[in-house]
This record gives structure tokens, C-alpha cells and sequence, in this order.
């Protein structure tokens, strides 16, 4: 970092990384998760006693999304909390810690349910259909009043928007579920289960790769999806008033929030301390980049320190 160069701190919304909390939308997502996890314990419970693996597996399902659930509702949490001088970011990062575990074990449970699932498709075992149809259809009840709940709440919020999305996966498995216990019924085929739980463990690995995959880009800090460092610098140096950019990284602060850093050099006639807020106002129309931290070099330093 030069010495002689010039610092600047770009940001539209000032310096507040907290995230903006709607108290109505809170309260769904809570009511909802109490609805989600309390009804998957019920439907893992079902699930053993009438011998269906397809229950377990949606029950499995619930349980990721009521997860999913439950780190929007921290998301909310971390949103009140201040900033300190130990953690200038506040305690963002929680969350993706949480995301990580939380995927890690559901990958665990899905190897679980595949293992069990091609056991039963070589020893078929007795399926209690009667049951099976209970459960299913009061986890569809359970889904349908979810969905509407967050469905009914603020259409702009990213968090109930992504917590309706995975209770919609609920109800479609829930459905699946009474379509395979109906199909037992009527032609003894209690091969349906373990077909049906397979599919639904689809579902819960696709939901717990992207908590893991993108947990460890946040915590590698690689750069935001659609960003690309080399362009950014290309396209900087571009940009009238600016004769060299460099150095440049970014990285994903929440789910919504980006971080970046930048060197540039003015171009003749241009007055350094105009650039920091143009760099940001560029970055932020391209990148959607929030908060930006922009340091000016004399012309020619760029060139001599990539050499």
C-alpha cells in the first residue's frame, strides 16, 4: 500500500452492515419453523412405525428446510446486532458456520437413506400404507398452511421469499408420499417406498451441496458468483478519470452483501479524491458490490507492482 497514495471509503448506505428486519416476516418464519420441525419429529416417528423409508427420507427433508428456517431466522438476529470493535463485521459469519454443519449432516443422512433404500429394493419389507397415508396427508395439511403463512408475508423480503421456496419442496414431497402410500394400497407395491425415498433424498442433497458449497466459498472469501477480478480491473481502468486498476479482491459478507477492495490511479487532470465514490458507483452497477474501499496510487505504481 503506498504511502504516498490516498485512501477512500465508499459506501451508499454509510457504514451499516445490518441487514433490514421486518418484525411481521419474523414472526412467520418462527411459526413456521415450530410448525416444520415439530411435524418432521412426528413424520420420522411415522415413518419407523409404519416401516416407510419414503417418510423418514421426507421427514429428512423437513428437516433441512426447517434448518433453512431457522438460519433465516438467525439471519434476523444478526441483523440487531452491533458491530464491535473485535468483530468490525459484526457476527455475519454465524450463520454460514451454522449453514455448514447443518449441510454436512444432511449429506450424511442422505448416504443413509440411498444405503437403506437399495438394501429394501433387494429385500422389500412390509409397508403399513394406512398409516403412511395419515402422516403424509396431515404433512401436506402442515405444508399447504406453512406456504400460505409466508406466502401472505412481505414479496420483497429475501428471506421468506427463500424460506416459501423450500416449504413448496415439502408440500411436493409430502404429495409424493401419499401418491406411493395409494399406490401401495391398491397394488401391493411397497417397492414405491424406497423409490420414493430416493427421489426425495435427491431433493435434500441438492438443498444440503449449495449450504456446504456455498458456505465454503464465504468462508474461503472467493469472490461473489458473477464477479471476475481480472474484468473488474480491465473495466476500472476503463472508466473516465481512472488511468490504472489493480489489486482488486472481493468477497461475500452475508447473502446479500459483498465487500471490495480496489487500487487505482488517477488519470491526468483528475483529482484523486473523486475516485473513491466513482469506483464504488461502477462497482456497485456492475457487481451490485455494497461496500468498497478504494486506494489511490500515483500513476505508474500499479504497473511497477505487477511487474
Amino acid at each position: 500500500m503506498s504511502k504516498t497514495g490516498h485512501e477512500g471509503h465508499a459506501h451508499e448506505e454509510g457504514h451499516d452492515h445490518a441487514q433490514v428486519v421486518t418484525a411481521s416476516n419474523e414472526r412467520r418464519i418462527r411459526f413456521v419453523l415450530i410448525f416444520t420441525a415439530s411435524y418432521a419429529i412426528v413424520q420420522a416417528i411415522g415413518g419407523w412405525y409404519s416401516g416407510s423409508l419414503a417418510l423418514i427420507a421426507d421427514a429428512g427433508h423437513m428437516v433441512s428446510d426447517a434448518a433453512a428456517l431457522l438460519l433465516a431466522l438467525i439471519a434476523y438476529r444478526i441483523a440487531r446486532r452491533a458491530a464491535d470493535s473485535q468483530r468490525t463485521y459484526g457476527f455475519h459469519r454465524v450463520r454460514v458456520l451454522a449453514a455448514l454443519a447443518n449441510g454436512a449432516t444432511l449429506l450424511l443422512l442422505v448416504a443413509w437413506i440411498a444405503w437403506e433404500a437399495v438394501q429394501r429394493i433387494n429385500a422389500p419389507v412390509e409397508i403399513l400404507a394406512g398409516p403412511m397415508l395419515i402422516v403424509a396427508v396431515i404433512g401436506l395439511g402442515v405444508n399447504v398452511a406453512g406456504a400460505w403463512i409466508l406466502w401472505s408475508g412481505n414479496k420483497g423480503d429475501s428471506n421468506l421469499r427463500g424460506a416459501f421456496l423450500h416449504v413448496i419442496g415439502d408440500l411436493l414431497g409430502s404429495v409424493g408420499a401419499i401418491a406411493a402410500a395409494i399406490g401401495i394400497m391398491l397394488t401391493g407395491w411397497t417397492i414405491l417406498d424406497p423409490i420414493l425415498s430416493v427421489l426425495v433424498a435427491g431433493l435434500v442433497v441438492r438443498s444440503a451441496w449449495s449450504l456446504v458449497s456455498d458456505s465454503i466459498r464465504v468462508l474461503l472469501q472467493a469472490v461473489p458468483r458473477g464477479v471476475d477480478a481480472i474484468e473488474a480491473e480491465r473495466g476500472l481502468a476503463g472508466v473516465p478519470g481512472i488511468a490504472e486498476a489493480g489489486h482488486f479482491h472481493a468477497w461475500t459478507l452475508t447473502d446479500e452483501t459483498s465487500v471490495a477492495t480496489v487500487h487505482v490511479s488517477p488519470a491526468t487532470g483528475t483529482d484523486p479524491l473523486s475516485l473513491p465514490p466513482l469506483v464504488s458507483a461502477w462497482l456497485k452497477e456492475r457487481y451490485a458490490i455494497d461496500h468498497v474501499t478504494v486506494q489511490v496510487d500515483p500513476r505508474g505504481e500499479l504497473k511497477s507492482n505487477h511487474e
